[in-house]
């Protein structure tokens, strides 16, 4: 009996040991190590205005922190009215990575609870916050130093634009197959007859005509810049983005290459694939284009080249140029360009892109994202199309996607594929009126 209880009191001991034991390998503390910084510079002053809300103003990077605990350290970024952060309030994250992105709007509506007048400097006050677990359970904390942004809220007033769309047009082989669909369209300038047109051409003939119709056109026979009346077509030898000028003051024109793009490691890795295109938008002379980034860099530059590029060295919408690449992160954007006024913006936005057999297996490259103008004008050139089918969908989704139930050029809320052949494409979606066109060039 006596060796029995013995037994029996070896057995306990053991399972209470193992039991410690176990235990002892559950847990853990989570004490915050050594430094916690930013590691990011900062600017003198962020100017803040309404027209470049969706801009990013800053992003906050910073050192790990470290808990001495294999378990992941979480991170938020804290505004304080006051400064001493007695009334802390969350305004980004959490997040697990160590930068966090703030847009100007953001800064804005953080300068308006704070009571910051327009015109005046003040100071915004931040800190990172590091946690481990959940926020609202973490008892052990660690913060980076405070860190005040220096901001201004410049009141300012914007116009409108006088520019229309003229009754000349490009037509051609090199633009619509001589009138297949809609010519190329001239805009008014600020001179007496004098038009522009912005174009994306392909290789063939173009001529200018008016009201879309042969009763009155112009050519160029002897190829020397000079407009004649039912002249020689004008050869396009090569494909590309064009800035056409007619002069009939003096009878003369201008063909010449014009692209704004997109280009960083926010975009093409800096210019491995062509930048991506904006498009005139007459109604506010500017120029636009609708885009999917990554987190990176980008600048905007002409014709795909270096000799002309602008960034923004303030991080205030002001177009520099040759001035600092912008900080972008993922997401879908409507990016515009003001030459007027100097300004850009760049803003989260939903856009149409064409999805399909037809051009991409059905999403396993990018869909080809189309730019929105005025008045729910969608346009995109020139997309080169496959034998197949295509729809059009929401930021290379399926939440939302627009097929064509019946062929009659009508879009419809998850309707039957579009069938397409082969070539290249000038896009147009009219979403007030539910309609769109696929106009093949050739």
């Amino acid at each position: 009996m006596k060796n029995y209880k013995i037994l029996l009191l070896a057995i306990f001991a053991m399972f209470g040991l193992n039991s410690c034991e176990d235990k002892d390998e559950l847990v853990f503390t989570a004490s915050p190590q050594g430094e916690f910084t930013f590691v990011n510079t900062f600017l003198e002053k962020y100017t803040l205005t309404q027209n470049t809300m969706g801009n990013v103003a800053e992003r906050f990077v910073f050192s790990a922190a470290n808990f001495d605990t294999p378990t992941p350290v979480n991170y938020v970024l804290e505004n304080s009215i006051s400064g001493d952060f007695t009334d802390e309030t969350v305004i980004e994250g959490p997040t697990t990575t160590n930068e966090i992105a703030v847009t100007v709007g953001k800064l804005i509506e953080l300068a308006e609870a704070a009571g910051i007048e327009f015109d005046v400097e003040a100071l915004l006050h931040f800190r990172i916050k590091a946690f481990v677990g959940d926020l609202d359970t973490s008892t052990e904390f660690t913060y980076t130093p405070l860190q005040s942004l220096n901001i201004l809220r410049p009141s300012v007033s914007t116009g409108g634009s006088s520019i229309a769309p003229s009754t000349w047009g490009v037509v051609g082989s090199g633009y619509n197959n001589w009138g297949a669909f809609a010519d190329g369209q001239f805009y008014t300038t600020d001179q007496t007859d004098i038009f522009v047109a912005y174009v994306t051409l392909v290789p063939g003939e173009i001529k200018f005509r008016e009201n879309n119709a042969w009763d009155n056109d112009f050519g160029d026979s002897g190829a020397d810049g000079t407009l004649d009346a039912g002249g020689d077509n004008i050869a396009i030898t090569e494909g590309g983005t064009y800035k056409i000028t007619m002069n009939l003051n003096d009878n003369t024109y201008t063909i010449d290459a014009f692209s704004w793009g997109v280009v960083g490691s926010g975009y093409n890795d800096w210019g491995a694939s062509p930048d991506a295109k904006f498009y005139y938008d007459y109604t506010t002379d500017t120029f636009k284009v609708g885009v999917r980034l990554v987190d990176g860099e980008i600048k905007f530059r002409q014709n795909n080249a270096w000799d002309s590029d602008f960034g923004d060295s303030g991080a205030d919408g002001t177009l520099d140029a040759g001035g600092d690449n912008i900080i972008v992160t993922a997401g879908h954007y409507t990016i515009t360009l003001d030459f007027n006024t100097g300004v850009y913006t760049i803003e989260l936005a939903d856009l149409y892109g064409i999805v399909g057999s037809g051009y991409n297996d059905w999403g396993a490259t990018q869909d080809f994202t189309l730019t929105p103008l005025s008045n729910d004008i969608w346009v995109g050139d020139i997309a080169t199309i496959i034998d197949g089918e295509i729809k059009f969908r929401v930021n290379d989704a399926w939440d939302s996607d627009f097929g064509d139930t019946g062929a009659d050029g009508t879009l419809d809320a998850g309707g039957d594929n579009i069938a397409v052949s082969a070539g290249n494409y000038r896009l147009k979606l009219d979403i007030a009126n539910g309609t769109y066109e696929l106009n093949k060039v050739n």
